[in-house]
């Protein structure tokens, strides 16, 4: 019921928060008197003058020269500094991709849209290579036919922004056409053709077939500058199945490879003057995404497998649904020469799991083959006020001042009885009393058989949990001379759940002469440990060197945390520093940006706990894991963005130089004095060289981009650097990915200022990760596969083409 009066409450209330910008970009025909929206409330600042460096990247034009439809991929070829990559055998991040900037986690990246937080998806990460413990925004949530540009502030901003902020913040930005209407057709697959000699088969020659159909149309509204813009996306991709050849490799995993998914966009933005002073403005969206990834196979001997119905084995799929909606609604307006805005953004993401082609072995022959697992959702609310204004102060003086509240509500919804429970021999549901020779056992190995639905099995248990969180911060910039400036950032805020923090920021900038100047900053920084992260539990199966091994995932306030001594999380604190130069001459741009991030009492799970170490352990589990405040990290990079535009006989040439180098160690491991000697346990190797494998050490990229007349060429080159990972072997059990470039290529033709078309290809030379030959046979991947989800991917080339008509 509370919820629901909140719902109804946020339809009526309006509000809007007008984050100034800074930005350095990454865009082919950049106008650097561009004023941006992300990094300051200073309306007047552009790419040339503001004090921290944000990438801004033109969604329309990257789209259709690299032929990305999803934006984390967009981002993941475009911008160096982030990654993110298609997992696989990863429960739900098989539908989401983690995505990280600067190498940190996925939750220390705010998104923003139209400069209003967005909310959080309700996954939490536990497999994969990146952001294990960690949750994040779902950037796939939004269609990229709906966004004009995106501004990537790589520098830290809890001061301004409040939590999650400690990467960065990476503001989407709609579309705001006021006229006419844009059709776009893509259709892409992936050509087939083994990495080695024929290590790798496919189902297909030709798959992954992507089809990608949408429809942005915008009108005016009134004589006043109002507009309504509307976004419909409909995207259908197919499955690229990835498996080791059976011939060459034992593989525990016959079904490796992309996903099945199908996506559904209405996104919508509408501002409407109501008067000369005061404007109306909705931001508002809402997907669907159904994935059905496959799981790792049950063999045909397998104790989670009943010959009779499934005599070779079988491959278990989690047809995942998510459904997420955005409200956001707002009112700009004037008062006392202060420019207002009172807003309200409402969100919410919702994951359901079906796990099909699967078995409850303990219901024996009798068993239901899909079961419905239950889910999670998380809503956040959030309403704010801020107000700014300019004073003639010296070269200007810009103060910004605001009051944030903020409401989160965490659901596990509970699966049916059988996705979650074990039997016995009489039908009755198993607990801790049940006898032993009442226990189902497998007769060829006289293992008892595990529970629930093999794949992913359900919720046990209905779960709400929420907190609120109220903030109040204020912000300044100050031009002391036409060539330098000063701003400070302040912020507080306090959770009902752990209490009170508060932040600050100072950046400074100073031109030594039109075409030079230094800029620099530092900072404190928090983030808030998730709701998920408190209140989430599971019990899952997971392989671990081709054996299957049941876990519980027990959640921070849990009585099997408090005996395995993990402490209650705390927020994560962080202190920023950053240092660079910015070079413009007009053809030639140049913007070199040091950095360093410490994060202190970063959130990650823990390694996995025995009934060695744990001896309370239900009888049914064989380990324990945990979130926990573990690490210690310290970062530091650098990126360098070189930008260059000229014109060759009778076109245009720019090319883009764009590279992040970044390295990340890990400062300090905090056991809890109670697990004195576990150390190696509470964080193994293992599950460090996860944390140190979120980006490569380094990722270029070169764009050449080429426009004669109505003809258009764009090439372009991805380096992404080594990475190593261990396996379950031991600490030498290292899986070392060597460094792979990725090639691009695309034309385009425009018949008329209605009609374009592009083809192209991606990955044209069919670059794959290393492949992993002596970690296949014995499951030693994380994956299960060939390879593990790192660098670019591992679905090959792609070829593509797509169609536009406006009218």
């Amino acid at each position: 019921m509370k919820n629901r009066k909140l719902i109804i409450a946020a339809l009526f209330f309006t509000f809007a928060l007008s984050y100034g910008q800074q930005k350095d970009t990454i865009k082919a025909d950049r106008n650097i008197e561009d004023v941006v929206l992300t990094g300051s409330r200073n309306k007047k600042r552009t790419v040339v003058n503001s004090a921290v460096p944000v990438d801004v990247i033109e969604v329309k034009q990257l789209s259709q020269s690299t032929g990305q439809v999803e934006v984390n991929q967009l981002l993941q070829f475009s911008a160096p500094s982030f990654n993110s990559n298609k997992q696989s055998g990863s429960d739900g991040a098989d539908a989401v991709d983690p995505a990280t900037l600067r190498g940190l986690g996925p939750d220390q990246t705010l998104l923003l849209i139209n400069g209003k937080r967005y909310h959080q998806s309700s996954l939490v990460n536990l497999f994969g290579t990146r952001g294990r413990g960690n949750t994040g925004s779902d950037m796939n949530t939004i269609p990229v036919a709906a966004i004009k540009k995106i501004e990537v502030l790589r520098d830290g901003a809890s001061a301004q922004y409040g939590s999650d902020a400690i990467a960065g913040v990476i503001n989407v930005i709609l579309n705001d056409r006021n006229k006419g209407t844009e059709v776009n057709a893509f259709y892409g697959l992936n050509v087939f053709k083994s990495p080695g000699d024929n290590d790798v088969v496919s189902d297909k020659k030709l798959d992954g077939n992507t089809l990608d159909l949408s429809l942005n149309t915008g009108t005016s509204i009134g004589k006043r500058g109002g507009f309504m813009n509307l976004t419909l996306d409909f995207v259908n991709k197919d499955y690229a199945i990835r498996n080791a050849n059976p011939d060459k490799f034992d593989a525990p995993r016959q079904r490796f490879g992309d996903a099945e998914a199908k996506n559904m966009y209405a996104f919508l933005n509408t501002e409407i003057p109501l008067s000369e002073n005061v404007n109306f403005y909705n931001h508002s969206g809402f997907s669907h995404r159904n994935t059905k990834a496959y799981a790792w196979t049950r063999s045909a001997d397998a104790d989670g497998n009943i010959p009779s119905v499934y005599p070779n084995g079988f491959n278990p799929i989690q047809d995942t649904k998510i459904t997420d909606f955005t409200f956001n609604n707002g009112l700009k307006f004037k008062w006392a020469n202060w420019d207002l805005d009172f807003y309200n953004a409402l969100g919410n993401n919702d994951f359901h799991y079906d796990i099909t082609h699967t078995i409850n072995a303990t219901l024996g022959a009798n068993s239901p083959t899909t079961f419905d697992a239950g889910g999670h959702s998380l809503l956040q609310n959030t309403t704010g006020l801020s107000a700014t204004k300019s004073f003639d102060v010296l070269k200007g003086l810009n103060i910004a001042l605001g009051t944030e509240y903020r409401y989160e509500k965490f659901n596990i919804n509970k699966g049916e009885e059988a996705s979650y429970a074990a039997y016995d021999i009489n039908g009755n549901v198993v607990t801790a009393s049940t006898p032993s020779n009442l226990l189902v056992t497998n007769p060829d190995s006289g293992n008892v058989r595990p529970g629930g639905s093999q794949g992913f099995p359900g919720y046990s248990i209905d779960l709400g949990k929420s907190r609120s969180n109220y903030a109040a911060y204020v912000d300044a910039e100050l031009d002391i001379t036409q060539n330098w400036m000063v701003s400070g950032a302040a912020r507080y805020e306090n959770y009902s759940d752990f209490g009170s923090t508060l932040n600050g920021k100072f950046a400074t900038r100073y031109a030594f002469t039109p075409e030079f100047a230094f800029r620099g900053s530092v900072s404190t920084g928090f983030r808030a440990p998730s709701l998920v992260q408190k209140y989430y539990s599971l019990q899952f199966t997971n392989f671990q060197g081709g054996e299957l091994v049941t876990i519980q995932l027990g959640s921070n306030d849990s009585n099997l945390a408090k005996t395995a001594g993990i402490e209650q999380l705390n927020e994560e604190k962080s202190v920023n520093g950053s240092a660079g130069f910015t070079y413009n001459t007009g053809k030639f741009t140049a913007t070199v940006d040091g950095y360093m991030v410490n994060v202190k009492d970063r959130i990650v799970l823990s390694g996995y706990f025995t009934n060695a170490e744990i001896p309370t352990l239900p009888s049914n589990v064989e380990q324990a894991q945990f979130f926990a405040n573990a690490v210690d990290t310290k970062t530091k990079g650098v990126d360098i963005i070189l930008t260059y535009a000229e014109n060759i006989g009778s076109g245009k040439l720019t090319t883009t130089l764009a590279g992040n180098f970044n390295n990340m160690e890990i400062s300090k491991v905090n056991a809890p004095a109670s697990l004195s000697g576990l150390e190696s346990i509470f964080l193994s190797k293992r599950e460090k060289a996860f944390i140190l494998a979120s980006a490569p050490k380094s990722k270029i990229n070169l764009n050449l981009n080429y426009k004669i007349n109505k003809l258009s060429s764009n090439l372009q080159l991805v380096r992404f650097d080594k990475v190593r990972l261990i396996g379950y072997g031991g600490d030498t059990d290292f899986q070392d990915y060597d460094a792979r470039i990725t090639t691009d290529l695309s034309f385009g033709y425009e018949f008329s200022d209605k009609f374009s078309w592009v083809l192209g290809g991606k990955n044209i030379f069919n670059r794959y990760p290393t492949l992993q030959y002596d970690h296949v046979s014995d499951g030693n991947t994380e994956s299960g596969g060939i390879f593990d989800p790192v660098q670019m991917g591992f679905a090959g080339r792609q070829v593509y083409t797509m169609l536009t008509y406006k009218f």
